[in-house]
């Protein structure tokens, strides 16, 4: 564990023992014996809890019974935080060979520039996306306004006469299901749109399990992989430009809001939240109800 196996250490003490051996050899025994370069895989997402089957049947169901209907379900979340600059990128893309892209060597942030926020929509009936890109903060706010913006764009005119917004996300994060603010702005969402907005939350550990990071996230990182993110607006097109062989459409805009954080819910403003709890772990199902409906 404290020593690096690599060929020519290994030689080198074979050697330091009074065998005359080259590496090719050692290398040719290393492969006869089954070894092969290994990199490290991540596999492991911690203890499982015990009702994590339970809750992804949950999810299940409840999906396709809402998908059946005819209602929306969507999987949210916050994609990984981007430098905004001449930063490398992770990946490699066919080029002229000896014309790499240049880069900065180090990736300090560019305090002009900043940072970008994606926070994602993936519409699971329709294989249709909808990213946010901030430049603030990642908050519940901002995570609720992503929601509302993919509302007001595609979700009202792709389902005009849905009284139900199904959404799935993490148990972590600005949409946790611990965070007040969520539920606060939830329910200001629901109040706005008129809508029933059921939400459920994926065990601990199981985030990679939530659609969006395999049918939306994995393939915008596939698109613009080795591409520095010099600006906003290529953060926007990369995201925009991104599909698959199966259909996927994606759509992305700007957020440019400041988005406070360390906001304080009190006792009393989350107890205004007109919220239904499942019977089954409720901090993990529960559905926000309409306090305000408008002529």
């Amino acid at each position: 564990m404290w020593t690096s196996r690599s060929i020519a250490n290994l030689t080198g003490a074979l050697r330091s023992q009074g065998f005359d051996v080259h590496e090719s050899t050692v290398r040719r025994q290393l492969l006869g014996l089954g070894f092969s370069l290994q990199a490290n895989r991540k596999t492991h997402e911690g203890a499982d809890h015990p009702d994590r089957d339970g809750q992804f049947r949950r999810i299940a169901e409840t999906s396709g019974r809402a998908l059946a209907a005819g209602e929306p379900v969507i999987s949210v979340d916050t994609k990984k935080k981007e430098l905004i600059g001449n930063y490398k990128n992770a990946g490699r893309e066919l080029a002229p060979s000896g014309e790499p892209i240049l880069v900065n060597t180090h990736d300090f942030m560019d305090k002009q520039l900043g940072k970008a926020i994606p926070y994602g929509i993936y519409d699971v009936g329709r294989d249709e996306g909808w990213v946010s890109v901030g430049i603030s903060a990642d908050t519940a706010q901002f995570a609720v306004a992503a929601i509302e913006s993919w509302w007001k764009d595609l979700g009202r005119k792709r389902y005009p006469k849905t009284k139900t917004l199904t959404i799935t996300a993490d148990c972590g994060g600005s949409n946790g299901y611990r965070i007040r603010l969520w539920k606060t702005e939830l329910q200001r969402l629901a109040d706005h749109t008129r809508l029933r907005i059921r939400v459920m939350h994926y065990p601990p550990g199981t985030s990679k399990w939530n659609k969006i990071e395999h049918r939306l996230f994995s393939y915008i990182s596939i698109n613009w992989r080795a591409k520095p993110l010099v600006s906003r607006q290529t953060v926007i097109d990369l995201i925009a430009s991104t599909t698959t062989s199966t259909g996927l459409r994606v759509y992305a805009r700007l957020d440019p809001n400041a988005y406070p954080t360390k906001i304080q819910i009190s006792d009393e403003q989350i107890g205004a939240v007109q919220i239904q709890r499942d019977d089954f772990h409720p901090e993990w199902n529960y559905t926000i109800i309409p306090s305000v409906i408008k002529k």
